[in-house]
Formats: structure tokens, sequence, C-alpha cells
């Protein structure tokens, strides 16, 4: 993808160190690029200077990455939107999608393939299958990632329609995917 020089590039991250070595690297790619460590931040930026591109991360204090796609897209139909998540599930992937996102990429990433996935503009049939099935911890992971966006994030209500006491759930999230 060929950016234009001084193409304007919000990037949202609560990892402060994250930000300072994407910010260099996107803004030796040509991109003029603003910080924001939250969601609430951001849409700030954006409500004064609307970015041609974003680079979200979906998991920060406050509210998710998620509740900011469909408020960018409201700015500028146009925008192009990278989904970064340390948590990668299928059900996050699909709902960033579904909403407006571009492309979702699982951390971590180089600043080149942030700047591939806004040239794409289409699934890959070519894209090779997975030879082994998920694990059943990872089927389950993949199941309460699904249950918790359609509660919006809300881990009681996410617990309620599990049918699972809220702790466990809490125990769950707190661990890293399985694989």
């Amino acid at each position: 993808m060929i950016v234009q020089p001084g193409s304007s590039l919000l990037l949202v991250d609560d990892d402060i160190a994250l930000c300072e070595a994407m910010q260099r690297a996107l803004t030796r790619r040509g991109f003029d690029v603003t910080v924001a460590h939250t969601a609430d931040a951001a849409w700030r930026h954006a409500q004064e200077r609307p970015p041609e591109y974003a680079v979200i991360d979906l998991k920060m204090p406050g509210d998710s990455g998620l509740t900011l796609i469909p408020q960018l897209k409201t700015s500028s139909k146009t925008m192009r939107i990278v989904v970064l998540t340390g948590y990668a599930s299928v059900a996050t992937a699909v709902e960033a999608i579904k909403l407006g996102a571009t492309h979702y990429l699982a951390k971590p990433v180089d600043a080149d393939q942030v700047v591939a996935a806004f040239g794409l503009d289409a699934g890959n049939p070519q894209q090779p299958l997975p030879e082994h099935p998920l694990s059943v911890e990872r089927l389950e992971w993949e199941h309460i990632q699904r249950v918790l966006a359609e509660n919006s994030g809300n881990v009681s209500a996410t617990a309620r329609s599990l049918n699972m006491h809220r702790r466990t759930l809490q125990r769950k999230l707190s661990k890293r995917p399985a694989r």
C-alpha cells in the first residue's frame, strides 16, 4: 500500500511503550500519527480531526476498542481501521469486522503488517486451513469471548448467560487464551 505523505493516523493503545515504538515506525512510513491511550481520548481526537487511518487496541481500561469502531466510522465512512489484540478470538475478530474494521491483527505486530492490513479489501481464499482442530480449552475461550461480546463486555451478565459463577468467569478471563 502506498501512503500519501502526511496521511493522518490515530493510534489507540494503553501500552505506552508499544505506542511510542509504533508511532516512530509509522511516522517513518509517512503517517502523521496522533496517539491516544483510551477510547474516550481517541474519540475526542477524532472529533477535532477525523483521521484517514486508525489502529485500535481491543482491550483497554474503560471502553474496549470495539466501542470506538462505530464512533470513528461516523466521523469518516472511508476511514481504514485495524484492530490489534493480545487476546485474539474468532468472536471479537468477527465483531470488529462487522462494526467496520478493515482488518484484525493479533499482537505482536510490526508497522509493516499494520500498513499491509490497511490495504486489504477482501479476504484471502488461498489462506491455508489449520491442520489441527481447536482444543476444547480454546473452544471454551472462544465461546466465552463471543458471549462476552454479546453482553458488551459486562462480566456479570456474561456469567449469568453462561450459567457460571462470576468469580469463576473472572478467573478464566484473567488467564491467557488457550492454544
